[in-house]
C-alpha cells in the first residue's frame, strides 16, 4: 500500500482548483498523475476537501467478533487450553470454522499470551 501524499500538497491542489484550473491541469502543475488530479477534484467537489480516505479494512468486523466472549470464557476456564482445542470447541458449540491463527490473533488482541517454562539443566559448576 502506498504512502499518503502530504496535506500541504492537497491544500495547494485545492487552491489551484479555486483559481479555476481543472483537476488534470492542477495535477500537472504539481507533477501528479492525471488520475490523482481527477480523483482529488471529485473529492473536493463532493466533500469540500481532499483529505485521504482511511486505509485498510475496518476493525471489529471479523468472523470471530461475535464469538469473542465464548473464547474468553474457554480460556478463563482452562488457561492451558491449546489453539486446536479452542478451534474444535468453537466448531462444535457455534458451528464456526476458522484457522487456528485467527484464534491466536484474537487472543493476542485481547491480551492473552502463553509463556513457555523451559526446563534447564542445573549449572555444571554447582554441586548436584
Amino acid at each position: 500500500m502506498s504512502a499518503l501524499l502530504p496535506n500541504a500538497l492537497r491544500a495547494r491542489f485545492k487552491a489551484y482548483l479555486e483559481e479555476g484550473l481543472s483537476g488534470r491541469a492542477a495535477a500537472s502543475r504539481l507533477k501528479l498523475s492525471p488520475a490523482t488530479g481527477t480523483r482529488w477534484a471529485r473529492a473536493i467537489w463532493q466533500r469540500g476537501e481532499a483529505a485521504p480516505a482511511p486505509q485498510g479494512r475496518p476493525r471489529g468486523g471479523g468472523k470471530l467478533a461475535p464469538h469473542q466472549a465464548f473464547l474468553e470464557e474457554l480460556v478463563a476456564q482452562g488457561p492451558d487450553i491449546t489453539l486446536f482445542e479452542l478451534l474444535d470447541a468453537l466448531a462444535m458449540a457455534e458451528g464456526v470454522k476458522v484457522h487456528h491463527s485467527s484464534i491466536a490473533a484474537l487472543l493476542k488482541r485481547l491480551g492473552f499470551s502463553y509463556k513457555k517454562n523451559r526446563w534447564s539443566p542445573p549449572n555444571s559448576t554447582e554441586p548436584a
